[in-house]
């Protein structure tokens, strides 16, 4: 089978790739994250999924990567990852009694070779008082997630309901996509 390496150290990526059965490793992509003017969640998350590929692969001549990011967008704003508990709960504030769609997309590229996805999960949270938030914030600290919150967690009782078509992209990484986008590439899988 052909060297794979995953283009993050995301632990929750790395969890979700493990359950593919094949061997990588782990390297942390140097890309700048920072949003472009006017760019939608979408369109980021695709663009830093491919940027962070393209960075590891360059590194890695001959090897695939597989680079992933995700982006949440509200009323035409990018959520990123909180990164202390004020701002997380305030994201969960805004989200309260709302639908945020998360865009998770995936890029499995080898030199300038690449193959892309990108999942669309739609989120639909209950009515949140700020006690609650502040609770689970406070429990679970999500600092590191986009949205503020781990669905596979205590971030499940933040929803009414999740609108999918793959349930391990709200985590991080989408497995379906990244399965079709490997065998693609040449990798053997079930």
């Amino acid at each position: 089978m052909p060297s794979l390496i995953l283009a993050s150290t995301s632990p929750y990526r790395r969890d979700l790739l493990q359950r593919l059965g094949v061997d990588f490793q782990c390297v942390r992509p140097e890309v700048d994250e920072t949003p472009h003017p006017g760019e939608t969640a979408d369109a980021l998350a695709r663009r830093l999924a491919c940027e962070k590929a393209l960075a590891v692969a360059r590194q890695h001549p001959g090897h695939w990567v597989i680079g992933s990011d995700q982006c949440a967008g509200l009323d035409g704003r990018i959520l990123g990852k909180p990164g202390s508990e004020a701002a997380a709960c305030a994201q969960l504030a805004a989200m309260s009694g709302r639908r945020v769609d998360f865009h998770t997309a995936v890029c499995v590229a080898r030199d300038e070779q690449l193959f892309q996805a990108c999942d669309l999960t739609c989120v639909h949270f209950r009515t949140l008082d700020a006690a609650a938030v502040a609770r689970y914030v406070a429990r679970e600290q999500p600092l590191d997630c986009a949205g503020s919150f781990k669905c596979e967690g205590l971030g499940i009782s933040l929803f009414e309901a999740i609108d999918n078509h793959d349930p391990t992209a709200l985590v991080g990484l989408p497995l379906i996509a990244t399965c079709r986008l490997l065998r693609q590439a040449g990798f053997v899988l079930p």
